[in-house]
Order: structure tokens, then C-alpha cells, then sequence
């Protein structure tokens, strides 16, 4: 059997499919699935112990990410391990099911209707952790990812309490660009990129002081640069970007990640990467009101139960959504979610279905968790007992969404967002 990173026994096999499938009501536990960036600083909040930030050497970075439901690979330079990115589905009988191998067997009966529409688990979410602010770059929109093979990619974020004991270097985000802002002054600070040091294209755009506990909408082709905290991010299924900052993280931010996801063709044309920006959402006066995400109670916790709350806490992007669930000590719940999701506790223990659930407080590379788990779509519909164990602790847990959450487009209108 193959490795898949420090995973040994990856199957493809029918029967450990039907194995995972048909165990524990269709809830499938995944590994957890740590991802390095060589360009970054690990923030230590993801929760792997000490000792193991940098399991890979020194040319492949610190792991400052943890994708979480993802059936896609990541881009990370010609050492990428050929899992890298994707998640893995515990074998019951032991081993590790790639998760989108999982999904296109099984289709329907893990995705619903979304295999139908697209044929893929269309999103994923991550942990992003890292000390400094990413460089200020962009996510293609469809029209431009295209030309390299790929889909867009919107993304959101969220900023759980429970994982950002401390805010980092520079808890701000930089989002979009100033209205009065012209496409020449931004092509003329993407040609100072090339030419090292500091292009201070910042300087463009403002920084938005961070609140954990509330979130963000980023649409594709809006510029950013993400703050030190500890980022909960739902986002289309791809790893497409632009840098467009020549100096962050106090290192030069190389050329080659300007034109990573450029046509050959256009590589050298900085009007290719002015292009990639949606200049109306950039330049919007009213950015704070039409971006910003702050949680919303969904109309089945608002009846008042004491045991449980749930709130919406991504929302405004048609290409996935998220929810916080909140079960109180001893409390309990049965939520049919009606959608195939991804899930992972933050906090507390107790029972999810038939199979115990816990936050990590630490683990190391390689050990197996009891955090994260995929709910395939009948047991959604069917509803998953969450019971909370503890008697002194909330158990809390995140919960994702591909496009097209029936929920969310019932309850949209009432909840006024």
C-alpha cells in the first residue's frame, strides 16, 4: 500500500469504502491533513505539539495549515508529497481512503445532489496559522482561472476564539484598495514588485482591526492580506493566487509566485494581473458593510433550547457556508443539516453519532484524531445525535457546507442576510 505523507496503508479498495461508508451511520472520521508553506512562519495555534512545526525540513517550511474535508491536492512546489492537501478517511479495518477517491465511488450517496451539479466535493475548508500577515495578493475569478485549467477562488474567513490565544504579529487584514484608488497606481506597484525589496503596495488598501468570533467574505479578485490570527476558511476546491506584495514575513516574496497560476503567454504581463482584480469590489466605499460576517443565529436555535447554539457564521458567498454548533455540559441535540458537511470540534468532547469526538489540545505528526469528521448526505438528512459528555465544558464544533445550502436559502430571507 501507498504512504500518504506520515499516513502508511492508503486504499483505494471497494470494500474499505463500503467499509467507511456503511460505519458509524455514514459520519466518516478523517486524519488530520497538515500542509507546510515555505513562505510562512508557523502561529503555533493549530495545535500540533512543539516539537513538530517543521516535520519536512527546511525546504518545505513550517506547517501553518490544516485543510479539513478536502478532496484536492495541494500546489506546493516540486517536493509536494502526492497526497499533500487531501483528506483522508479512516478505514475502519485500518488504513487511510483518499477522500476524493471516497466521494467518486460513492457519489450521491456522499455528496447528494452536488455530485449531480458538479461531479467533485466542490469546496474545503482550512486552519490558516501563521505569526506574520500573508503577503497582499489575489484569488483568480473563474474567467482567469480557466486559462490554466482550474475554478475560482472565493473564500471566507472566521476567527474562532477557542484557537486564537494570542493575535500574532499584526492581528489586521488588509482588504481591497482605496476608492480613489487608479489601475495605474496599482500596475505601478506590481512593476516596483519586480524589482525587490519593498513595493509597500499596501499602501493602497486598508487594514481592518481583527475580532475573534466574527468573520469576513472574500470574494475572487478581491486583493487581501491576511492577519496573524488563526483563520477558519471555507473556499472553493482550488489553490489558485497571485502574490502581488514583493516584501512580507521580513523576507522577499519571489517573482515565480506572481506568475504561478498565469497563462504561459502572459507570464511578464502585469496588465494580466491588473486584470485578475474585480475593480468595482475593490474600490467599494462600503466594503465594511457588504464584507463583513458577523455570526447569526440560525431560526431552529433561536427557539431557545438550553442544551444548544448554532449560528451562521459564513453566508454571504453561494459557493459554501459554515456554521458554529454549541452544545452545552451534558446537553444534547439532533440537527439535520439536510447537506453533506465537514466538521471539526474546537473545543470539549462527547459523542457524535456512535463515535466519540474530542478537541485536541496537542498531537503529533502522523498520530490520529478524533476531531474531524465528514457527514455524508443521508446521514445529514437523517439528522446526527451530538451529545456533549462533559460536565464543565462546551463542546464546540465548526461545521461546512458546499454551495446550495438548503438551510441557508430557506432560512436567508427571515434572518435577513
Amino acid at each position: 500500500m501507498a504512504q500518504a505523507g506520515p499516513y502508511a496503508g492508503v486504499t483505494s479498495s471497494e470494500a474499505a469504502i463500503e467499509r467507511a461508508m456503511n460505519h458509524a451511520g455514514g459520519v466518516l472520521r478523517l486524519a488530520p491533513t497538515w500542509v507546510p508553506r515555505a513562505f510562512c512562519t508557523p502561529g503555533r495555534r493549530i495545535r500540533l505539539h512543539p516539537d513538530d512545526y517543521f516535520p519536512l525540513g527546511k525546504e518545505r517550511g513550517g506547517i501553518d495549515e490544516r485543510w479539513l474535508a478536502s478532496a484536492i491536492r495541494a500546489e506546493n512546489g516540486p517536493r509536494t508529497d502526492p497526497f499533500e492537501g487531501l483528506s483522508l478517511v479512516r478505514d475502519p479495518e485500518g488504513g487511510v481512503i483518499p477522500l476524493d477517491e471516497l466521494i467518486a465511488h460513492a457519489q450521491g450517496d456522499a455528496i447528494g445532489a452536488l455530485w449531480a451539479s458538479h461531479g467533485l466535493w466542490p469546496m474545503y475548508s482550512k486552519f490558516f496559522d501563521n505569526e506574520f500577515p500573508l503577503p497582499f495578493h489575489i484569488h483568480h475569478r473563474d474567467e482567469h482561472a480557466a486559462l490554466v485549467g482550474k475554478p475560482g477562488k472565493p473564500e471566507a474567513y472566521y476567527f474562532p476564539p477557542q484557537m486564537n490565544n494570542h493575535g500574532g504579529q499584526f492581528p489586521y487584514t488588509f482588504f481591497g484598495l482605496h476608492p480613489e484608488t487608479t489601475r495605474e497606481q496599482l500596475r505601478d506597484r506590481l512593476e516596483a514588485f519586480l524589482r525587490g525589496g519593498d513595493n509597500r503596495i499596501t499602501d493602497l488598501s486598508k487594514a481592518y482591526r481583527i475580532t475573534p468570533g466574527t468573520g469576513w467574505d472574500v470574494p475572487a479578485g478581491v486583493l487581501h492580506a491576511p492577519a496573524s490570527m488563526c483563520t477558519y476558511e471555507p473556499q472553493a476546491a482550488c489553490d489558485v493566487f497571485a502574490m502581488t506584495e514583493s516584501w512580507s514575513n521580513n523576507r522577499e516574496v519571489p517573482d515565480e509566485l506572481m506568475w504561478k497560476d498565469v497563462p504561459e503567454d502572459r507570464v511578464g504581463d502585469l496588465d494580466f494581473i491588473v486584470d485578475l482584480a474585480d475593480w468595482d469590489l475593490n474600490v467599494d466605499p462600503e466594503f465594511w458593510s457588504h464584507r463583513f460576517t458577523p455570526p447569526v443565529e440560525t431560526l431552529e436555535s433561536r427557539a431557545g433550547s438550553p442544551e444548544y447554539v448554532e449560528r451562521w457564521i459564513t453566508y454571504r458567498s453561494a459557493a459554501f457556508s459554515a456554521k458554529e454548533l454549541t452544545v452545552a455540559p451534558g446537553g444534547s441535540v439532533t440537527i439535520a443539516d439536510r447537506d453533506a458537511h465537514g466538521l471539526i470540534a474546537v473545543a470539549g468532547h462527547g459523542t457524535i453519532g456512535d463515535a466519540h469526538i474530542a478537541a485536541i489540545s496537542s498531537i503529533r505528526y502522523g498520530q490520529f484524531s478524533s476531531d474531524e469528521f465528514f457527514v455524508t448526505a443521508g446521514a445529514a438528512a437523517d439528522g446526527v445525535r451530538v451529545v456533549n459528555t462533559s460536565a464543565t465544558d462546551d463542546l464546540v464544533m465548526l461545521k461546512h457546507f458546499g454551495p446550495g445550502n438548503r438551510q441557508l436559502a430557506a432560512e436567508r430571507g427571515e434572518l435577513g442576510i
